[in-house]
């Protein structure tokens, strides 16, 4: 089974074999587990591959437990001071980064390893002691470990961590042994931020079910043993979404299409990202003001989604989203909310029938929606019609903004790619996203509602490790990075994993790079051209990062097999676009030309 928990709603796909079955059921935020369980019901599994919000959530929150920082002294305003970068240049009253690690919960260990891992001045076992009585003074949970250079040895780290033992403990040279001390400090603290919480969540759901091999969705689109994910939450940042590209994908490739643009649009956010024959990857992301270092498939997401709410900011203009009904209250069809929300906006357009939804298992209250939508109107001189259009408007916009993010602002054409329409609400919106970017084709899976969960269960089972090379020869730190891969992968119980080597290169003096795999770094000066317009042919190039992905192919799905009958149909299709079903039970939107 496939399980995605999302803010609004909560996603099963599950596979016997030789069908398909899924459900929808309300999430529970203050326990996600209860949601899970609720889909379970009456369902008999093996194995549950999960997709957690848990700790993006409780990032973005700051509802992350108390965690210090412990940094070589001298280094300990490392994520205050961050890369000096200012959100907005000429706003002289900008709000600054969000704090996560105050000064009172910083702090410097009198040590010193160079940059060619030569150690200096090596930790003072009484210095161990001395850190253990500071954080109980502080009640410390958790603690980050970011040692300066550990990259290139992790001696004083380790040394540091066995004192540390009554603490949960992130090691900058195990979360990312690579340079860049923002970047690698960062993603170590929310690591440690948010691994006890999932710790927790993930203990409570083992011990609801008890029966089951529980493995967890990650930002890579692979899965791995809830073991690590207990032990590295950060890598389950944007497991949903994830999970989404993959079926997208697989359906995709299914009904003929190689070039797709995936557009997830859930309760909460909207999620794209663009597929060109292979999924593209960043090691480079920004969540709640804060780099993530880890590979993870570049997704784009927007605060834009069926339960995002309507509202007016300061200059009178109307705005939708980033806040979110969610599951509680929800949007006010659901009975409960009192905001306006996207979905209500489609209600009361008519674009959602309400003695259908969720397969006629939720009955949407018209009424209640319809009352709230003239008082959000009538308060801005508009009629609900009115007013309503203008939210789905807005929405669109925002959903349109991230779509041309991952093509056109990456100098790729819209037109010629597919949309692949899912989530629940996605297909509300295609029609008016594709017209506006000129796109000529939609594709509509037949599972659209829960195909992030049936993307989990076509998940192989990857795995990413990365050495920091400068200055030092990159085959031994691949020798070193398989030996470690294999020897876990045996454990997890796969003999013969995949190992593909790939290096980050630049030019000598640049302070960026570009990854590109082992065998082609010849090819260098056209892909430095290819992406930025220029190269310098015949200058040094210097290797920074040596990396390895690990796959463990896992069995097929078939994504055609039939599914139990379902009573809701779709009745709307857009003016302007001819519908068709594909042998699968998939619909593809093409557009009729012009008159």
């Amino acid at each position: 089974m496939g399980i995605d928990t999302g803010g609004t709603f909560t996603d099963l796909a599950a596979w016997d074999g030789q069908r398909l079955i899924t459900r929808k059921v309300r999430s529970t935020p203050r326990d996600p587990s209860r949601a899970i369980l609720r889909a379970l019901e009456a369902l008999a599994a093996e194995e549950v591959i999960h997709g957690s919000t848990v700790a993006t959530n409780a990032l973005l929150e700051r509802k992350g437990v108390r965690t210090a920082l412990v940094a070589t002294r001298g280094f300990e305003d490392v994520l205050r001071i961050g890369r000096q970068h200012r959100k907005h240049l000429y706003d002289l009253l900008g709000e600054g980064r969000a704090e996560m690690a105050p000064p009172k919960w910083c702090y410097g260990v009198p040590e010193r390893t160079l940059c060619d891992g030569t150690v200096e001045t090596p930790v003072d076992p009484e210095e161990g002691r001395r850190l253990v009585e500071w954080l109980r003074r502080r009640r410390i949970e958790s603690v980050a470990v970011c040692l300066l250079h550990s990259y290139a040895n992790p001696e004083s780290e380790r040394a540091i961590g066995e004192a540390l033992q009554e603490f949960s403990v992130s090691l900058s040279h195990q979360v990312l042994p690579e340079y860049r001390e923002f970047e690698r400090a960062s993603t170590t603290f929310i690591n440690a931020y948010v691994t006890p919480l999932m710790a927790r969540y993930l203990g409570r759901l083992e011990s609801a079910l008890p029966e089951l091999r529980l493995r967890i969705m990650q930002s890579n689109g692979g899965q791995i043993p809830v073991e690590l994910a207990r032990r590295s939450a950060i890598q389950t940042i944007q497991s949903g979404p994830a999970g989404g590209v993959l079926g997208a994908a697989a359906v995709a490739r299914a009904a003929g299409f190689e070039r797709i643009i995936s557009f997830d649009m859930g309760g909460t956010s909207t999620d794209v990202s663009l597929y060109d024959r292979a999924p593209g990857y960043t090691q480079e992301s920004e969540i709640g003001d804060f780099p993530v270092r880890i590979p993870i498939l570049d997704i784009v997401s927007v605060g834009a989604g069926g339960g995002s709410i309507a509202w007016i900011d300061a200059a009178g203009a109307l705005r939708v989203g980033p806040q979110s009904a969610g599951a509680e209250p929800g949007p006010v069809c659901y009975g409960k909310g009192e905001q306006v929300t996207v979905t209500d906006a489609n209600l009361c357009l008519g674009r959602i029938d309400p003695s259908k939804f969720l397969s006629g298992r939720m009955k949407l209250d018209v009424d209640r929606a319809s009352r709230e939508m003239e008082t959000f109107a009538a308060a801005r001189g508009a009629t609900a019609p009115e007013m309503a259009q203008a939210i789905v408007d807005v929405a669109n916009a925002s959903m349109e903004r991230a779509i041309r993010r991952v093509s056109v602002e990456r100098g790729l054409d819209p037109r010629e790619f597919a949309l692949v329409s899912f989530g629940g609400a996605g297909g509300l919106h295609a029609c008016d996203l594709a017209e506006r970017l000129d796109i000529g084709t939609i594709l509509v899976p037949r599972h659209a509602g829960v195909l992030s969960a049936l993307g989990m269960l076509a998940a192989d089972c990857v795995r990413d490790y990365s050495q920091a090379v400068l200055g030092r020869a990159v085959e031994p730190a691949f020798d070193q990075m398989e030996r470690r891969a294999l020897e876990e992968f045996r454990e997890m119980g796969f003999a013969a994993p995949v190992c593909e080597r790939l290096v980050d290169l630049r030019y000598r003096g640049q302070s960026y790079e570009i990854t590109v795999p082992w065998g082609e770094r010849e090819q260098f000066d056209l892909r430095h051209r290819r992406m930025y317009g220029y190269c310098h042919a015949g200058r040094d190039v210097e290797s920074v990062t040596a990396r390895l992905r690990v796959t463990a192919l896992t069995a097929a799905i078939d994504f055609g097999a039939p599914s139990p009958p379902e009573s809701f149909s779709s009745t709307y299709v857009a003016a302007g676009w001819a519908a068709e079903e594909d042998g699968a039970g998939n619909v593809i939107l093409r557009r009729r030309a012009a008159q």
